[in-house]
């Protein structure tokens, strides 16, 4: 009976990490768009040499970070779909840094975390159900 209540967590982990980052990475591909539309508005000739490189590269690096996540993030929810032993850790990790997005990747990462630390969920992934 706790067998079947853990699966439905961890399908329910999965089905929320799924949205979440597939949102993530449809918001890197709109930003990165959207801010090299706005970028070919701003006359660089007007701006110190060194202004344009380094608030670029902060943005970019930025994007780069969230699609990494998301990517994570996806990965690990198909593993867990199945139960491999490495989408729990992997979800765990994920989850810690989605907490610093207030309030929903906080509610949804303290959720994920929750149910990854559980014993019965433990025992679900060593079983490899």
């Amino acid at each position: 009976m706790e067998e079947n209540r853990m699966k439905k967590h961890i399908s329910a982990v999965a089905a929320i990490r799924i949205a979440l980052h597939s949102i993530g990475l449809l918001g890197v591909i709109i930003g990165f768009a959207a801010v090299n539309f706005a970028f070919s508005f701003i006359p660089v000739e007007s701006l110190p040499d060194a202004v344009m490189p380094i608030i670029s590269g902060i943005i970019y690096f930025v994007f780069v970070v969230i699609a990494a996540v998301s990517v994570l993030g996806l990965i690990a929810a198909i593993g867990l779909l199945s139960y491999k032993p490495w989408a729990r850790i992997l979800t765990i990790v994920v989850s810690a840094i989605s907490c610093l997005n207030i309030p929903v990747g906080t509610l949804a990462g303290v959720y994920s975390i929750w149910v990854m630390l559980q014993d019965d969920t433990l025992k679900l992934f060593q079983n490899e159900v």
